[in-house]
Parts: structure tokens; sequence; C-alpha cells
């Protein structure tokens, strides 16, 4: 099929869904200027003092917390990012009652930017940070503004206790709530649609194999291990595609 047939063809899988989910990486912050980390140009492929994927694990930000800190804070920080095409068309799509749920593996708030209400976030947010000791929370400006303390460390103004980003470092486990609403959404929906990842992440690219719906769709870039799978699949940018929807 061509692009424009692919297009029609999602259109019409649209137009006769009645809950549609939308299950999405990092493919789809991309266009919103955010590097993604497995791509030639991610995080990935940037030199820095030690290998991005060691620096953002749990025993690291235990060993080198103010490493993970400087890496933090000039890598996952995108204050300034905003939603594109396809987090507008998403967040329309939820507000004319097609979509029920986002679940994404982003960690950068840009789905609640663009509107969308029922967001499952598998790794956490950088807009939410927590006081390992006594919980208080703390936004994304306090993270940011500590690189200026004594330490260059972020810690509570209640008990001194060290702050936390609310993020999944590797070594970690996933949150079982989020989780289970997200497998309960997928699991329900009768159209999902996965865009802007590569479906290497686990577990997270594993609950995907809870949808028993009519319509699989995939949006990437590149091929994927459930490309044989979907119903329609289509290899270009995930904003391209959404935007050319009649919501």
């Amino acid at each position: 099929m061509t692009f424009e047939e692919q297009v029609a063809e999602l259109q019409k899988i649209y137009d006769q869904s009645s809950n549609i989910v939308f299950f999405g990486g990092a493919g789809v912050s991309t266009e919103s200027g955010i590097p993604d980390f497995r791509s030639q140009d991610g995080l990935y492929n940037q030199e820095w003092k030690y290998p991005p994927e060691t620096i953002i694990s749990r025993s690291f930000f235990e060993y080198d917390t103010k490493e993970f800190y400087r890496f933090y804070r000039a890598k996952l920080i995108v204050k300034d990012a905003k939603p594109n095409a396809a987090h507008i068309a998403l967040a329309q799509m939820e507000e004319a009652g097609k979509l029920s749920a986002i679940v994404t593996q982003n960690i950068d708030g840009l789905h609640q930017k663009a509107g969308s209400k029922n967001v499952f976030e598998l790794h956490g947010s950088t807009l939410r940070n927590f006081c390992m000791k006594c919980g208080k929370s703390y936004d994304i400006n306090y993270i940011e503004e500590s690189k200026n303390s004594p330490d260059t460390l972020p810690h509570c103004t209640e008990c001194s206790g060290l702050i936390k980003p609310d993020v999944v470092l590797y070594e970690e486990g996933l949150n079982d709530s989020i989780v289970e609403g997200a497998i309960k959404a997928i699991a329900s929906a009768d159209t999902l649609i996965i865009g802007g990842t590569s479906l290497v992440v686990y577990p997270a690219a594993s609950l995907i194999r809870y949808f028993s719906g009519k319509n699989l769709v995939l949006i990437n870039k590149s091929e994927t291990s459930s490309d044989r799978d979907a119903n329609l699949v289509i290899h270009e940018s995930i904003g391209k595609v959404l935007k050319m929807i009649k919501i």
C-alpha cells in the first residue's frame, strides 16, 4: 500500500473503533526535540563519563549520586519541550470519546501537557520527585535548581533527606498499580495503536500481549518484532501519521 492508502486504512479503523488504547515510546517525543535513547543520535551514543544505561540505574544512583544528577539534569530534564502533532492528536481522540487510555514508556509528561487525562506512565515522570526519607513532593524546578546547592544534590526542606525523581531506574520494578491499570486498558481495547517504539524495552513491551481486540496498528519508523502480528503497519513518524486522521 502507498502511504496515502495506509492512512486511509487507519482512518477506517479509527472510525469503526469505540475503545482505542495507544501504547507509545520514545519515538512519540523525538518530534518534540527529546532524544531517543537508542537511535543513532540518541543518548546511548553520546559520550559520557559512564555509559548512560549505567548512570540511570538504581545501583549507580546510590553509588555516585552526584554524577547521576549531573547526567539527569543535562539529559533527562526537558522543561521547555512542547507537545507535538502526535500528543495533540491523541488528546483530541480522548476528548472525542474514541481513545480510552494512553500507556507510555516516556517520562516527559508531554501527553498530559497536550491535554490527555488517562495516562499510564510505566516508567514514571521527571515532573514528580519525592524525599526518600519523609515522602514530601518536589517539582522539576527544585531538582534543576539544586545544582547550585553546596553538594549539588536536592535535599528535602523538611527533613534534609535525599530527593529522588519519580522515575523507574534500571534495576527497579514497575509500579504494580500502574501496570495493572495499563493491562486492564489494553485487554479491554477493541483497537491498540502502537507508536514510536521499537518494542525492545521489557517488561513494558510485554504488556501488549494482553491485547485481544480486533485491530492492532503499528506506527514506527523502523520494523518491530510485532509487525507480523499487526493488521496495519506504517513505517513513518507517528506525528506525521496521526495529524492526518480526521478526529
